[in-house]
């Protein structure tokens, strides 16, 4: 087995290593889940598997629609190859329908259709509970300026798009997601390209006829496994077979 690389970062999900080639970074999925800002934590088993596999069949499909992002290659059961990122300190969210935070601050009931896909941002900081921040935020402190905000709001809406194609023709509803950019540059000239994961854990999603929740809900609100529900949810995309019942290495490699 060769010796394990240099760790770049650790985060609540997943790890970074040093990649094989300058540029490139290994990207580890954990089978840790959190919620409530890592106050419940837990480890389910098949979770990093899982995430690994969906999040390769997004940015897969992302790349053949046009849209940039940090994927190259799935390299194992848990780990793939990506380009080194600047991560912009944000995450962006878009909302196709209310639940969960919007629903308190707004008092929206849960599942209202909102008037058009509302995309907002929280600033990365564990520490503060990832704050919601306005674009006059953003642009005063330096994290991004008024073109790179323009252009994130284009790449969200066009995953937004794709996703909720996607996922409405296996009968779930994409109701948010949320993404992380990063800055990449070639030569002179810097662009934006989708980073960090597309998956379950990044997304809620529901059962278009039962409401059943197939994301991250299950576990912050006791709902089930998670496992099943990932799994589930790779099984209606065709990323595992459909009679799947456990997460096996034979099935993902």
């Amino acid at each position: 087995m060769a010796p394990r690389r240099k760790k770049i970062y650790e985060g609540k999900a997943k790890i970074l290593y040093e990649g094989p080639e300058p540029g490139t970074l290994v990207q580890y999925f954990k089978d840790d889940a959190t919620a409530f800002n890592a106050q419940k934590k837990a480890t389910i088993e098949g979770k990093g598997v899982l995430n690994n596999r969906l999040s390769e069949f997004f940015m897969n499909g992302l790349t053949n629609i046009g849209v940039p992002n940090h994927f190259i290659k799935r390299l194992n059961m848990r780990e793939q190859l990506i380009r080194q990122v600047e991560i912009v300190p944000l995450e962006v969210i878009v909302r196709n329908f209310a639940a969960g935070s919007i629903s308190k601050r707004l008092g929206i009931e849960e599942g209202t259709a909102l008037p058009r896909p509302i995309v907002e941002y929280s600033y990365k900081n564990d520490d503060l509970g990832d704050p919601l921040v306005p674009e006059e935020y953003i642009v005063a402190f330096g994290w991004a300026n008024q073109q790179d905000l323009d252009d994130i709001v284009a790449l969200a809406l066009r995953v937004n798009d794709f996703l909720s194609g996607v996922f409405f023709g296996v009968g779930i509803k994409l109701v948010d997601f949320k993404i992380e950019i990063g800055r990449v540059w070639e030569g002179d000239f810097m662009r934006l390209i989708v980073a960090d994961e597309i998956s379950p854990n990044s997304c809620r999603l529901w059962d278009i006829k039962t409401g059943e929740k197939l994301d991250k809900d299950v576990f912050r609100r006791d709902l089930g496994s998670l496992t099943d529900a990932y799994t589930e949810v790779a099984k209606r995309l065709g990323v595992l077979p459909s009679n799947t019942t456990t997460i096996k290495p034979t099935l993902i490699n």
